[in-house]
Parts: structure tokens; sequence; C-alpha cells
């Protein structure tokens, strides 16, 4: 099934309006899924897309420095968090 750009767009807007809602912290990639209501691959997807756009920040090591074998963890960018900030 094919999803058109514009319904991605407001998918979109849900992770990043997701994202903001918990700032400091970040969510792994089935978190957000969950909570959208995705399906997890296609969230993913959307999150590179976003992170290839500098929207969001992928962050691929735990608080403790060691690197994640098959998970990533995700939160906006300050660019985009000051931004949102300021506009709110």
């Amino acid at each position: 099934m094919k999803i058109s750009e514009k319904k991605r767009e407001k998918i979109s807007e849900q992770i990043i309006s997701l994202l903001y809602s918990i700032i400091p912290k970040s969510l792994f990639t089935i978190e957000i899924a969950r909570e959208i209501a995705r399906d997890e691959e296609f969230t993913k997807e959307l999150l590179l897309n976003l992170k290839q756009k500098n929207i969001i920040v992928e962050i691929k090591k735990n608080p403790k420095g060691i690197p994640y074998l098959r998970r990533s963890r995700w939160r906006l960018s300050d660019k985009v968090y000051n931004f949102y900030k300021k506009h709110r």
C-alpha cells in the first residue's frame, strides 16, 4: 500500500510533536512507532528522512558511551527545538 506524500508529512509532524513533548528524553524507534501507531520499519524510514533534513538527531550510544548494535534513539536537534520553543 502506497502512502501519499501529504500523509507522510502529517505522520512526520506527529513524530516531531512527540519528540518535542518529551524533551530532553530520547525515544527508541519502537517506542515512537507504538506512540504513533505505525509499523516500525515505516517509522524508521520517516525518522531517517527527518534525520537527513537535520530535524532530528540519531543517538547510537547508550548513556555509558557503549554503542548500540541494532538500536537507535532519537531526539529533536537543538536548532529545531529552539525554533519550536520560540514559536509556541
